[in-house]
């Protein structure tokens, strides 16, 4: 950490000092590397299917401090709030769980199993030059375990001296503090960027009963990427990067919680006669800070190793090396869990340019990884079983894309892969999952015409569900243990077809996608009540629609629109913990009013029907309160105003969720009662954190 801070000071003092006896006012000279050249010819072309991009101003605009924020919104994609105490955020691409959804960072899959709980609203926004989503099993040669597709995060190599500051405080404890320094060489062929990241969040409590819906949020990240041309034909990039994240939820810190330590230290104390005043989750809260209490302490560390070489002006190849340690240390209402989840990834990838009409990828990648778990009070139940597992996975694929003529364009591609999934616990001898498996995809791209172009996606891909964190909960029932009984991958085939209108100032794009998977993963119980991660013995699945549009109204006016419906069938809603967003509908604008600039965004949410996703439970122990079983339809707003005070000086303000609408002040609590009498966090249906107002600056120099 000491020499990444140190070289911060290095490349901002480089950056911002000018050369003796130069002018300030000359034009700034912008430097291409190996790597940009080979992309801006194609010469890296990965596929053409339809990949939705998120751009830097666009993840300013929406003043996004983690991934999590910046793709909320984004057509295609919801971010499932899993827990109302833990804060577990979830990808969810077209339609399918956040296990189907895999995170790259520069092509490369830098995501392990248990990262997708609470990584999302880890990862730092400063920092990303553009997001690439891609929707659609098998969506990525790299990543066949999408079955829903990929987020792809794309580091911008610099092309001149830079440095960024954004500083930001606002309601609810909302803190942002980011800077950016990027350096290059006097020989222009070494390229460094440093980013570091603090960002803050209170716990919410809409209704005020002293328990939190959402959970405080505390992030910092360190992250140096270094791109050095050797030659004319020779790259080499290295990224680390440090995150350390932690996460409160429950009561309520400076009301019913004093603080985190004293609340983890409060076990002792025992279990108190009751929750909440006369046991309904409405009043107020009166039990021990434990009682509801969960916590999570994040630390990650990552590091990749890029080589791209020119073996000539037709044929290159990228050498990739990675590796991530993740560790999770938490606690959930007295169940304690310890994870450390490391990955090792290699990678051979070749591109060859075989005549004007023909480009093929074909190469080579393995991943190791292994976790270990382990929870002194899971232990000490008869039914547990660890989920610590050894996954490793050995790949080849190849891949054509084939340009017929001026209209079409045609990308192939077939993936073999050997995967072995072992769950280490001495309860489960032999490994469970061991199979080769072959993965196609089809994209193909129709220019119709000057404006319209239809573009289609067939795909397959697969994922070894390994973690019960996927189990909706599950872990809290520490009394009843846990089990393991998963023995094949999740299987998938997906279909996907778009057809875009495209002139100068207006952009429209209408989608439908199809998706079924096999051995869909989902939680079940024994006769005595464990809980259980199994598999569905039926196929699920999916139907996403969509349509989106932008019309540039004016040099000064653009408006966005974009409309959403996901039909679910009965054996996939059976698979659902949180009911996922079935109708969804976005109106955005970015106005300029003569230096001011004004960004709004509305979203609308329809009503949905709980039952169908299991819904069942109550305000109070004694069952005799029920939760409504229909999620009323809502709108939030969002805003954002931004002056310059000069060319380097910007000011901003603004607030997300501007109407302050959330779940529990106007909907109802996210806290619940079973029909037993068992309390449980996890009645979501609504926004569970209210508004955040904000006032920042920005500095570019």
């Amino acid at each position: 950490m000491s020499l990444l801070l140190s070289t911060l000071t290095v490349i901002a003092s480089a950056a911002s000092a000018p050369a003796t006896g130069v002018d300030k006012s000359v034009e700034k000279i912008e430097v291409q590397g190996v790597r940009s050249r080979l992309i801006k010819s194609g010469a890296l072309k990965d596929d053409i299917a339809k990949t939705e991009l998120l751009s830097n101003e666009y993840i300013k605009n929406t003043q996004s401090s983690s991934l999590a924020d910046a793709i909320q919104n984004a057509i295609g994609i919801r971010v499932s709030n899993e827990c109302a105490m833990c804060g577990a955020k979830r990808i969810m691409i077209n339609g399918l769980k956040g296990e189907h959804t895999n995170v790259l960072v520069d092509g490369i899959p830098m995501h392990t199993m248990i990262s997708g709980f609470y990584g999302m609203d880890s990862v730092a926004a400063s920092g990303i030059g553009r997001i690439e989503i891609a929707r659609g099993a098998g969506a990525s040669l790299t990543a066949p375990e999408a079955i829903g597709g990929t987020v792809n995060l794309v580091t911008a190599e610099p092309s001149e001296d830079k440095i960024e500051l954004d500083m930001a405080t606002g309601t609810g404890g909302y803190k942002l503090i980011s800077a950016l320094a990027n350096g290059i060489s006097a020989d222009g062929n070494t390229r460094a960027t440093l980013i570091g990241q603090y960002d803050n969040k209170d716990q919410f409590d809409g209704d005020g009963n002293g328990v939190s819906e959402n959970p405080a949020l505390t992030n910092q990240s360190l992250t140096l990427m270094v791109s050095h041309d050797i030659g004319y034909s020779d790259n080499i990039r290295v990224r680390l990067n440090q995150t350390q994240s932690e996460v409160f939820g429950g009561p309520v810190l400076g009301d019913t919680a004093t603080s985190i330590s004293a609340t983890l230290a409060s076990v002792s104390q025992g279990e108190a006669d009751a929750l909440f005043v006369n046991d309904d989750v409405r009043n107020r809260y009166i039990g021990n800070a434990w009682e509801t209490a969960e916590w999570v302490k994040t630390e990650r560390e990552e590091a990749s190793l890029s080589w791209l070489h020119e073996i000539s002006s037709r044929l290159n190849v990228t050498s990739s090396l990675a590796y991530v340690d993740h560790i999770q240390d938490s606690f959930y209402e007295s169940t304690d869990y310890y994870a450390e989840d490391t990955m090792y990834y290699y990678s051979v990838r070749f591109n060859y340019d075989l005549n004007a009409e023909h480009l093929l990828t074909f190469g080579a990648d393995k991943r190791d990884e292994k976790m270990r778990s382990s929870s002194a009070a899971l232990e000490s139940t008869a039914n547990y079983v660890s989920d610590s597992f050894d996954y490793d996975t050995t790949g080849l694929y190849i891949q054509d894309t084939w340009l017929p003529n001026e209209s079409v364009e045609v990308s192939a591609a077939l993936r073999l892969d050997q995967i072995q999934a072992d769950f280490v616990d001495p309860q489960k001898p032999g490994i469970e999952i061991d199979k080769t498996i072959l993965s196609p995809r089809v994209d193909m791209r129709y220019f119709h015409n000057d404006s319209f172009t239809s573009r289609l996606s067939l795909g397959q891909g697969y994922r070894a569900p390994l973690s019960f964190f996927e189990s909706d909960h599950g872990i809290l029932d520490s009394g009843k243990g846990f089990q393991v009984e998963v023995s094949e991958p999740e299987r998938s085939k997906s279909a996907t077809y778009s057809l875009s209108y495209e002139t100068e100032m207006l952009t429209v794009t209408a989608s439908a996608a199809h998706t079924k998977v096999e051995h869909l993963a989902t939680l079940s119980h024994t006769d005595s009540g464990t809980p259980v991660l199994t598999q569905l013995a039926e196929t699920a699945a999916v139907t996403a629609v969509d349509i989106s549009a932008n019309w540039q109204v004016s040099d000064t006016l653009t408006v966005s629109a974009i409309a959403e419906q996901y039909h679910y069938d009965d054996t996939f809603k059976a698979s659902f913990g949180i009911a996922p967003i079935e109708k969804r509908a976005t109106l955005s604008t970015d106005l300029h009013i003569n230096e001011w600039e004004i960004i709004t965004s509305a979203i609308w949410v329809a009503s949905r029907d709980l039952t169908e996703y299991g819904y069942e439970g109550f305000n109070d122990a004694n069952g005799e309160f029920a939760k409504p079983t229909t999620a009323e339809s809502y709108v939030t707003v969002d805003l954002k105003v931004v002056k310059p005070l000069s060319k380097a000086l910007s000011l901003y303000a603004g607030a997300s969720n501007l109407f302050d609408y959330n779940q529990a002040e106007d909907m109802g609590s996210p806290l619940m009662y079973d029909a037993e009498g068992g309390y449980d966090v996890v009645y979501i249906h609504g926004p569970l954190r209210g508004r955040q107002a904000y006032l920042g600056l920005t500095y570019e120099f």
